[in-house]
């Protein structure tokens, strides 16, 4: 569970702005709230259903279903969904200033502890926001968020496949301004 925390607190690093999940984060107890839970201990999968909240300092996920498998290395991989018709979400705040946060949402998110990546599925979008204004903004039905190179992708389809006439991506990347004196 260590590493798929670890993946959450990373999941919000954007390349745009060079924002990192808030430090303290680490340091803090995960909390899972649901439903229901079911573990199978000789699989090594964990199951939450039904108005599913993990927190863990200012990190807020919100899903109907979260499941948690781990191989016999000891990674983590995570799979949140979405209640039907609706969205898996997230929400952090950022190191870097007082009041950054960065949000995402989908219908599926996956993590993979071992490569460290993210992928968002279907109507997926991430945010970083300074206060409640918007600062950048991407969406399309795939997003692949690779931590370690603090780096991600968006495509047009929720196979993570680039289709022609699959609809098209959207980003919004709001100028920086530098203030003198800093």
């Amino acid at each position: 569970m260590k590493r798929f925390l670890w993946l959450l607190l990373m999941l919000g690093i954007t390349a745009a702005g060079g924002v990192h999940a808030e430090k303290a984060d680490s340091e803090k107890p995960t909390n899972v709230e649901a439903d229901q839970m079911a573990y199978d201990d000789v699989k090594q999968i964990n199951t939450f259903t039904g108005n599913v909240i993990l927190t863990r300092g200012t990190l807020i996920m919100k899903a109907y279903k979260l499941t948690v498998t781990q191989d016999p290395a000891g990674y983590q991989y995570a799979t949140l969904l979405a209640p039907p018709g609706g969205l898996a979400t997230f929400r952090q705040k950022r190191d870097g200033g007082p009041d950054q946060w960065m949000e995402g949402q989908a219908e599926r998110i996956e993590y993979n502890g071992k490569t460290e990546i993210v992928k968002l599925f279907s109507r997926a979008k991430m945010r970083r926001l300074e206060g409640t204004k918007v600062m950048d903004e991407v969406e399309g039905e795939f997003i692949s968020y690779d931590s370690r190179a603090e780096f991600f992708t968006v495509n047009n389809t929720p196979s993570g496949e680039t289709k022609p006439g699959g609809g098209r991506i959207k980003a919004v990347i709001q100028p920086r301004t530098e203030t003198k004196g800093k």
